[in-house]
């Protein structure tokens, strides 16, 4: 018999699904880290989404382990180096809610371009002022995306529907397609009116955007952040946003969240200034949690789940 733990919570078809294949589900969303290290070994696969990072250590007691499946994207609260090294599986769901994260970022870029947030209250109030809310558009605008995995290309094709030039820059090489473009780092920090944040959190993108990032952009420009909170030295955005180098900025993640995307808004200097500015939209770590991203992020671990059991790998 396979066991299952889920330590999070997650659609119900995916605890269907692997009921389906005759798996036996455990599911603990409670227990301490602590509590189900004690646990861990009696178990063949985890699923977990953020509550708590998987160390070393914590693998080192998983004897039994052979998979960990992440209901997401990003990996960085779990030793990936250490789980191969011990034979564990580690899956992830990027194409999930991929598509989710592409909209939400074209959403908050036009509401900001457009200041809906700011006419809206102000209408709310009996407040008409038209000129007051004149718009900028898009068209025209030269959007710059750093990271073409999933989410970069994502965003690249909502928009394609739309006058504008869109380049990124990547890692690897070679994958320009019909939504974007490839440049260098300096082509991009040249040519963006936009630049919007889709990297994996690691030690080279942690604090990417920073006050040397900002420099080197040669036009003031809209910065989008929809990927984590840390890539972004909001103290250094703030004297950007001050001195007009920074247009505006759409921020969906927080320097200050936990590894579980909590945050913990707390009085501060730069959460004063940053809720108080109308070129700034802040949401709460919601641009892959749709409806529909919360069914599909499920469904793909399922599929990756029993390709591992249909190759004999948890027989």
């Amino acid at each position: 018999m396979i066991r299952i733990l889920h330590v999070d919570t997650n659609h119900p078809s995916l605890v269907e699904g692997l009921d389906n294949l005759g798996f036996e589900n455990t599911i603990n969303t409670t227990a301490s880290k602590e509590k189900i290290e004690e646990d861990i070994h009696l178990f063949h696969g985890l699923v977990i989404r953020s509550r708590f990072t998987i160390d070393s250590h914590f693998l080192n007691k998983a004897k039994n382990l052979r998979f960990i499946a992440r209901v997401g994207s990003g990996l960085e609260n779990i030793d990936v180096k250490t789980a191969k090294k011990l034979g564990v599986a580690v899956l992830s769901a990027p194409e999930g809610n991929s598509p989710a994260v592409g909209e939400h970022a074209l959403g908050m870029l036009l509401s900001l371009f457009n200041k809906i947030p700011k006419a809206d209250a102000e209408v709310r109030k009996g407040i008409w002022q038209r000129e007051a809310n004149r718009g900028e558009a898009l068209d025209g605008k030269t959007v710059g995306i750093i990271g073409y995995g999933h989410t970069g290309k994502q965003f690249a094709k909502k928009l394609s529907g739309f006058d504008v030039e869109v380049v990124f820059h990547d890692i690897l090489s070679g994958i320009s397609d019909s939504f974007g473009k490839q440049v260098s780092l300096e082509t991009l920090q040249e040519k963006a009116d936009v630049v919007s944040l889709h990297l994996p959190l690691d030690n080279t993108t942690q604090g990417y955007v920073d006050a040397a990032f900002i420099s080197k952009m040669k036009k003031p420009f809209w910065l989008i952040n929809t990927a984590r909170g840390n890539q972004v030295v909001l103290s250094d955005v703030i004297i950007g946003l001050k001195n007009g180098t920074i247009k505006g900025a759409c921020l969906d993640v927080l320097e200050m969240e936990t590894t579980a995307f909590d945050a913990t808004l707390t009085p501060s200097e730069a959460w004063d200034y940053l809720s108080q500015q109308r070129n700034v939209l802040l949401t709460p770590h919601v641009a892959g949690w749709t409806v529909q991203s919360h069914i599909q992020l499920s469904e793909v671990i399922l599929k990756k789940i029993k390709q591992l059991y249909n190759e004999g790998y948890l027989k």
